[in-house]
């Protein structure tokens, strides 16, 4: 755990118990901080007493006792309104924070020259979170992994020179950290999504941006309109790392792909080369363009991470020697064992001629798209939940490999509408009743791989709590299936 001692002996505000909010109360608590926290809900209420924290209605609290207030990343910060606690919080002058301000604080406090790398982006942030944390340990580095996946942020061991840190930050997590100082920052792609909480896109790129430009190297894919702006406004700083996957981009990039090979520009003075790092035919876990992408975010972010330390503005070490990331021998290899993630294309079972792919992460149609660009055909498509602004009208180049559709969710008739004329569709309402038809259908293929893909193209929150419960279900009923071999991997 990282104690937050930041707030030693003053009084902290925490609202929403779910796992960061408990872990952010738990360090303020090790930190020596007098902690006050609150749910909207009950039962997570009863449970932080029964933990022993101390449980204070914030809607009848003395705001002007608290030191900041610590706002779980869920809750509304700005759109559609502020949270009522963050109207009394700015009312009485407090700041808001996040969990992530809390790691911040202590980084800065113990050991600032630690290695502390940031990802955010709309798509692929999870993967190349996980991609760069893969590298990382196989390089020999004790590394924490954590923030918007797997663990809180709180609960990583602490910052160290001989320790990296690794951390996926979405768009409310930058939101509630004004002192984001990463070592590295990434910025992927910026795509319309949470709208609702940010009001227009303009000021949902403008959040992702603040991550990288706060950074000490700023790795920038530049291949959409968002992205390439924030590079250009990043161009003459010195702190540059563009990527790209070969779409005409202006700047020169560091990083670039031709084809599935990957290439580092390398520059020395007036002269420059490139050089290949990997080719990634070959390696399932990166099938398909946009896990090109995010191999390239990885690679910048470690070629970003080795020239920081060669001018001794971060410390990278082994049992307190220094040692080198940028080996590319060694990341080739690394690349090569990398297992992929759970619920992004994870092959969850198969029989003689069907796979069944968990893409329950593709929470909107730009993620999906990445999906269905994966396979030439013959795709028997589960979609649907609670659907984002736009819809799935930017799958249309897709539909032609799609043999049928199976509707779920608030947003089956929606997808229903566009799908009618162009692709023969089936509404299911449950995520049950579509694989069993979809499994049904892909058996009748005969003399060829088939393949049924959950890649709803939707948040999950009108029928399951999260995206990961979402696939967690797919992958029990598919293991349920008659004459279905469990399989775990990604394709």
């Amino acid at each position: 755990m990282i104690r937050a001692t930041t707030f030693a002996g003053k009084t902290v505000a925490v609202f929403g118990l779910g796992g960061s909010g408990v872990a952010a109360a738990q360090s303020l608590v090790a930190g020596g901080a007098d902690v006050a926290v609150w749910d909207d809900g009950v039962a997570a209420r009863e449970a932080a007493a029964a933990s022993g924290f101390k449980v204070v209605d914030l809607s009848s609290a003395d705001w002007t006792t608290f030191a900041a207030f610590i706002l779980a990343p869920g809750v509304p910060l700005t759109h559609p309104e502020p949270h009522w606690t963050v109207v009394k919080a700015r009312e009485a002058g407090v700041e808001v924070i996040g969990d992530v301000e809390l790691f911040c604080r202590a980084r800065a406090m113990v050991a600032p020259k630690s290695a502390f790398i940031a990802i955010t982006g709309t798509n692929g942030k999870s993967t190349t979170t996980a991609l760069i944390a893969h590298l990382l340990r196989e390089l020999g580095f004790d590394t924490q992994m954590g923030g918007n996946i797997g663990k809180a942020i709180l609960t990583l061991e602490p910052p160290a020179q001989d320790r990296v840190h690794v951390v996926e930050m979405s768009s409310y997590q930058i939101d509630l950290t004004p002192s984001v100082h990463p070592s590295v920052g990434v910025l992927l792609n910026v795509t319309p999504d949470h709208l609702d909480r940010h009001g227009t896109i303009e000021h949902y790129a403008s959040v992702k941006e603040r991550l990288v430009s706060a950074a000490d190297a700023a790795v920038v894919a530049i291949d959409d309109k968002w992205t390439g702006q924030v590079a250009a406004r990043l161009e003459d700083s010195g702190r540059l790392y563009p990527i790209t996957v070969g779409r005409g981009a202006v700047l020169v990039p560091r990083l670039y792909a031709i084809g599935s090979s990957l290439f580092v520009h390398e520059k020395s003075g007036s002269y420059a080369t490139s050089e290949e790092v990997v080719q990634l035919d070959g390696i399932p876990s990166l099938r398909g363009a946009h896990n090109v992408q995010n191999a390239l975010a990885a690679l910048g972010a470690l070629r970003a991470l080795q020239e920081l330390a060669d001018r001794g503005e971060v410390e990278l070490t082994v049992n307190g020697v220094p040692h080198r990331i940028w080996d590319i021998e060694r990341i080739a290899q690394a690349l090569k064992s990398f297992p992929g993630l759970a619920h992004r294309m994870e092959q969850v079972g198969q029989t003689d001629q069907v796979l069944f792919i968990n893409d329950s992460k593709a929470t909107n149609a730009d993620s999906t798209d990445k999906a269905l660009s994966s396979f030439q055909g013959d795709i028997y498509w589960i979609a649907g939940g609670r659907a984002k602004s736009g819809g799935i009208t930017s799958l249309a180049p897709h539909f032609g490999r799609i043999r049928r559709a199976y509707l779920i969710g608030e947003a089956e008739n929606a997808f229903a509408q566009t799908l009618e004329g162009q692709v023969d569709y089936v509404r299911c309402g449950s995520l049950e009743a579509a694989v069993t038809a979809a499994a049904h259908d892909a058996g009748l293929e005969r003399g060829c791989e088939t393949v049924v893909l959950f890649s709803p193209a939707c948040a999950s929150f009108d029928q399951f709590r999260n995206f990961e419960e979402r696939g967690d279900a797919f992958r029990r009923i598919v293991e349920m299936l008659p004459g279905v071999s469990k399989s775990r991997g990604t394709v």
